[in-house]
């Protein structure tokens, strides 16, 4: 796993590249500094690592843009120790990123091929986070409430398990939307469970796929 002064370069190059496009959170910055993203990568895409659009991975997915992890997790307003659910894994990208912020990750997919690799590559990076395989439409209600909610795939509704799995006073950070495109959410949860909505721009995700069982590894 080679991470070389070339990779470095580029990922400086990046990480100034957000800064210029409206990502002010330091901690932010430096985490996606410090993460190989090339590491996460199909061979073919290598040369694009350090880009900043979206490329394929496995199972129809795609390792999303590095400005809408980036986005996403700005939003997120993450803080050391909280527990952070994250509901589609992926390449295990985004789940470095909220763990280099100090958090205690919570991460489900629902693609196997994805998760089998991630269960596997992620500790051989030093990385710790709580993986699942399983349905993210239903979260993880045995491990809830969460502090945060992340979800990193494009849903048509919000679903209800994930709001009752968030701590009054958390948020949930979660594209919506019926068509290849979806708005960005954060749902607020007051200290009484009221929940308040803001968006904030459009994106495109895959879609966030259902109907699986969860089991940890």
């Amino acid at each position: 796993m080679k991470d070389d002064f070339k990779h470095k370069g580029l990922r400086a190059k990046l990480v100034k590249e957000l800064a210029g496009k409206g990502i002010k959170d330091e901690r932010i910055l430096d985490a996606m500094n410090k993460i190989p993203r090339h590491l996460f990568m199909d061979q073919a895409f290598l040369s694009f690592a350090y880009v900043d659009k979206a490329f394929p991975i496995a199972s129809g997915q795609t390792i999303s843009q590095p400005y809408t992890v980036a986005f996403q997790t700005q939003l997120l307003n993450v803080q050391a120790g909280m527990k952070v659910l994250e509901v589609g894994t992926g390449s295990g990208y985004q789940t470095c990123v909220l763990e280099e912020l100090g958090s205690k990750v919570y991460s489900i997919e629902r693609q196997k091929t994805l998760f089998e690799k991630a269960k596997t590559f992620l500790p051989a990076l030093g990385y710790r986070s709580k993986l699942f395989y399983g349905d993210g439409y239903k979260g993880l209600p045995a491990f809830g409430p969460f502090d945060r909610i992340l979800v990193t795939a494009g849903a048509p509704h919000v679903p209800q398990d994930l709001i009752r799995q968030l701590n009054n006073g958390g948020i949930m950070v979660i594209p919506v939307g019926e068509t290849d495109t979806q708005t960005m959410l954060r749902l607020s949860k007051d200290i009484k469970g009221i929940i308040s909505e803001e968006t904030h721009g459009s994106f495109k995700f895959v879609p966030l796929l259902e109907d699986k069982e969860w089991r940890q590894f």
